[in-house]
């Protein structure tokens, strides 16, 4: 946290480390010039009395003062001036006591008394005792702390350096597999493969020999290097930190409402200043405080946390003066990205504290973003994406994407990781849905059959044959339950009931936070939510079911739920921009090319198709739209309409629980094909087809 005195003149945190790097360079330079003759009366005295005190250690004086000019210049730590100083001046001493016992009387009156351990320790131990104190002190005052790693460690973290500066080749086993170790190769072992290749069926010896071609084909897939992505570290600034606390203090004692203030907490955008209410005050007392509070730090909107999760505490959430940009790229150089157990994990962004968040998928397993228009949607559907293929190859993660829009999530056309072109189109998507039930079901005989809980499990036991991961990223959700509703929501609580095992996820956004989009068992079944800046109490609480997005700034700012989380967690998002999603997705189709190229590994069609089913497949080849078959429903809205002698889309609606949009589209099927007439205003269609005729 910045000093007081930094807080008392609302000055930049980092305005003292500045003056005092310039201080401690002027200082350098005075302590060389005066050893010259160059620095007039005053410097002349000055040398005087240090080479009395020092003598031929006069010349630590500048380099110290060196030292601590770039700590405090190039330093981007928060940093404890004493104890740095202290540091400086412990190496000074240590540096004296060592020239005193090598060379006698040339360190000055101070260089002699300190030397005299020497009489105590003997010549030998005396250099030991001040080489390790040179050491220690100048490691302190450096904040430079050794760090010795044993090879295995050395080798990961030239890995790891290797993989964030050149493309790398991935490994032919997908990075899952790495989690347990090799089952032991015993008796057993070679039993099972035995029982394994005597129930094997045609089927199987054919997926066998079709894992193995993927894996062949993705051995040589290259990953993204971390450099194409900007890693720039911005400081925000939060204004009069001190002055701040005593408004809060006073305004709440000016309610009779007595507080101890505690610890502030800067934030990307906003600073997160924590209080202790006496005791038998309530806290709904503080909440009803809000508007208040905001009038007089002059800041808008404030939120409070009461309490903050896990501690005695209460936390008033205040926008910072400038907020600072997270960098998508310097999140993603953390190694508690790069060591994450799972390839699904993604970043999120920074949380009030400034600590980095990072999200695994597989725990949530489904998640929903909303907002409103503008409030960072679709930059955090970017983030996660391009999280996402950093850690994957195709061969562990295949991605479907659905864009209403049509211009979002273009920009990822024709990667390998896609398990289809971009889906733009209401009936098509409603075809990877199907398709993904599909494609659950097949898996869960799959496990069945090899005795595994979930994919991970099935993984290790079935290294030949691994399922890859599927993500299904919806940009807008509202357009599709507009146009089919009942589909939908049906398809997407089924597969947020039964997929995750399976290792299917979905991740929705909409900008229409109603509930005819998040509708009651949509909410019930995705319980990892993402509610950015919306319009009203009403919109947060049809997200979160609490209010709290109403009052964020926008821009990225966050508040996730989970089942992680007992309430709501305020985070800034990840930012990534459009020029670095493309440069992004460029290389991989620049690197990748024998991969995307016209062998394009789809999904296959039907119930047994799968990721790398068979080459130039079409995922959409069992449910394109043709005369036959524009509607699954349709056979039976003939049977409708011939029985009841009368055609009207609240017919359709009543016997078939259909939706409007789809019931009128029905209609309109049969009235292109001769079996109603066209509406008339109120009077009802003609029915072409009798009661005991079959429709032609």
């Amino acid at each position: 946290m910045p000093s007081e005195a930094a807080a008392k003149e609302g000055l930049h945190p980092d305005i003292k480390k500045s003056v005092l790097a310039i201080a401690f360079l002027g200082l350098a330079v005075i302590f060389v010039l005066a050893s010259f003759g160059n620095a007039g009366p005053a410097g002349s005295l000055l040398y005087l009395i240090f080479d009395r005190l020092f003598g031929i250690g006069y010349y630590l004086l500048p380099l110290t003062s060196l030292a601590l000019a770039g700590v405090f210049l190039f330093s981007e730590e928060r940093r404890f001036y004493g104890v740095t100083l202290l540091g400086a001046a412990f190496f000074v001493a240590a540096g004296l006591g060592l020239i005193d016992v090598i060379g006698p009387e040339r360190a000055g009156w101070t260089g002699s008394a300190i030397g005299s351990i020497e009489t105590l320790f003997g010549y030998t131990a005396s250099i030991v005792i001040l080489g390790t104190l040179l050491v220690a002190s100048a490691i302190v005052m450096l904040n430079a702390p050794l760090r010795f790693r044993w090879p295995r460690q050395e080798d990961e973290e030239s890995t790891e350096q290797e993989e964030m500066e050149i493309a790398v080749t991935l490994p032919e086993a997908p990075p899952v597999l790495a989690e347990a170790p090799n089952p032991p190769k015993a008796d057993g072992g070679k039993e099972e493969e035995k029982s394994e290749e005597a129930s094997k069926t045609p089927r199987s010896a054919h997926a066998t020999a079709r894992a193995q071609s993927i894996s062949q084909k993705f051995k040589n897939y290259v990953a993204p290097p971390l450099s194409l992505l900007k890693s720039s570290v911005e400081k925000p600034t939060p204004g009069d930190l001190r002055a701040n606390a005593n408004i809060i203090k006073r305004t709440l004692e000016s309610f009779g409402i007595p507080v101890e203030m505690g610890e502030i907490n800067i934030g990307p955008k906003v600073t997160r200043y924590t209080l202790k209410p006496a005791e038998g005050v309530k806290l709904s007392r503080i909440t009803a405080l809000n508007q208040d509070l905001s009038l007089a730090l002059a800041a808008h909107p404030i939120r409070i946390e009461a309490p903050i999760p896990g501690k005695s505490l209460v936390g008033i959430e205040v926008p910072n003066k400038s907020a600072a940009v997270v960098r998508l790229g310097s999140l993603m150089a953390y190694s508690e990205f790069h060591s994450a157990a799972s390839t699904l994990t993604f970043v999120l962004g920074r949380d009030v504290s400034g600590e980095p968040i990072f999200a695994d998928i597989t725990k949530m397993p489904h998640m929903l973003i909303a907002g409103a228009t503008g409030s960072g949607k679709s930059v955090a559907i970017h983030s996660l994406i391009v999280s996402l293929l950093y850690k994957n190859s195709p061969e562990t993660l295949r991605l479907a994407m659905i864009d209403p829009k049509r211009v979002e999530l273009s920009i990822y056309r024709d990667i390998p990781h896609l398990i289809a072109p971009v889906v733009t189109e209401g009936k098509k998507a409603l075809s990877v849905f199907r398709w993904a039930i599909s494609e659950m079901e097949r898996r869960y005989e799959l496990l069945q059959h090899a005795g595994a809980r979930d994919i991970k499990s099935y993984n290790h036991g079935m290294k030949k044959e691994p399922l890859p991961y599927i993500v299904i990223v919806i940009d807008e959700l509202a357009d599709l339950m507009a146009a089919y509703g009942r589909d939908v929501e049906g398809a997407v609580v089924r597969l947020a009931q039964m997929a995750r095992a399976t290792g299917i996820h979905l991740v929705m956004s909409t900008q229409r936070p109603s509930v005819e989009v998040i509708t009651g068992l949509i909410k019930a079944n995705i319980t990892a939510r993402v509610a950015l800046q919306v319009a009203s109490q009403v919109d947060s609480r049809t997200i979160l079911d609490t209010g709290g997005a109403e009052k964020l700034l926008g821009g990225g700012d966050m508040l996730f739920v989970s089942s992680e989380f007992s309430k709501p967690k305020r985070i800034q998002g990840a930012y990534i921009s459009e020029e670095e999603i493309h440069t992004v997705a460029d290389f991989i189709r620049e690197h990748n090319k024998d991969i995307s190229s016209d062998e394009e590994i789809s999904f296959g069609n039907g119930a047994h198709g799968s990721p790398g089913a068979a080459a130039g497949t079409n995922l959409f080849e069992n449910f394109s739209p043709g005369e036959d078959d524009e509607d699954d429903m349709y056979e039976e809205a003939v049977r409708v309409v011939r029985e009841a002698q009368k055609a009207s889309a609240s017919l359709l609606q009543r016997r078939l629980k259909l939706g409007y949009a789809r019931a009128a589209r029905l209609l309109d099927i049969m009235e292109e094909r001769g079996i109603v007439g066209p509406g008339d205003g109120a009077k009802p269609r003609e029915v072409f087809v009798g009661n005991n005729e079959e429709p032609s």
